[in-house]
């Protein structure tokens, strides 16, 4: 992290800049046996086709609220991202119906559908592949976004100052994210450059600082699961010492 570091895009430019090959989110499900590892580098790189989507052919502008209607997943973590580059304010499990547009899985397409706005659907699928068809009336994510530019500038310079994200009842501007993240790795012990593997839903700041932001604002990367539970103790030891973690998280207070 650099001083000037005051948003979470901010903090993904940093980590470009220092190590681009670095590993930052490496994400397995253990329900259907898929690992994705992304370096800094192609993670940023679908950050800026997502914000260049979100900016350009959404027409979003800073201020406006996307209702993220998504598990912890790396595809999550990218549209986070893209949100704070772009300005617009995130909130996690947001109501669709007060939303200027809708981003969700294909497990809450008709929660979704109660957006008058734009509405983007995720298959969440293995390597980020598309629906079979696009489900009605939603754009598919993996269909618009690989042809959007690998290079992202906002139309309208981010006001770190301003809410960028709403998770569990609380709105966070981008210092305040970026300063919690902080907060919650030192207060956790987090070792410099951490490797940490998360569990936790997202549906919670402490699910989203050790599972995104904390590790992203102390140059360490994080090995993002889902269906941990499906693994085992055992299964559980030999991830951690294939993946060479060096914290683990929990979901104490």
């Amino acid at each position: 992290m650099n001083a000037t570091d005051r948003t979470p895009a901010d903090l993904l430019r940093s980590a470009l800049a220092a190590d681009p090959a670095r590993p930052l989110v490496t994400f397995y499900d253990d329900a259907t046996g898929e690992r994705v590892e992304l370096s800094v580098a192609t993670f940023a790189n679908w950050v800026a086709k997502t914000a260049n989507y979100l900016q350009g052919d959404l027409a979003a502008a800073p201020g406006d609220r996307l209702a993220l209607l998504l598990p912890a997943h790396w595809q999550t973590a990218v549209w986070l991202l893209a949100c704070s580059s772009v300005g617009v304010v995130a909130e996690v499990d947001g109501d669709p119906s007060a939303a200027d547009l809708v981003v969700t899985g294909p497990d809450r397409l008709e929660e979704a559908r109660a957006c008058s706005g734009e509405r983007v659907a995720l298959a969440l699928r293995p390597l980020g592949g598309r629906f079979p068809a696009a489900p009605a009336g939603f754009a598919d994510y993996a269909v618009e976004v690989p042809g959007q530019g690998d290079r992202f500038a906002p139309f309208a310079p981010v006001d770190p100052g301003e809410a960028a994200l709403v998770v569990g009842g609380a709105e966070l501007t981008g210092t305040e994210t970026v300063a919690r993240a902080l907060d919650d790795a030192a207060a956790g012990g987090l070792p410099d450059a951490p490797r940490v593997l998360s569990g936790l839903a997202y549906d919670s700041w402490r699910g989203l600082s050790l599972g995104l932001y904390a590790p992203l604002a102390t140059g360490g990367s994080v090995v993002l699961c889902r269906h941990l539970d499906q693994l085992g103790a055992d299964g559980l030891a030999a991830r951690e010492s294939d993946e060479r973690v060096t914290f683990r998280a929990s979901a104490g207070s």
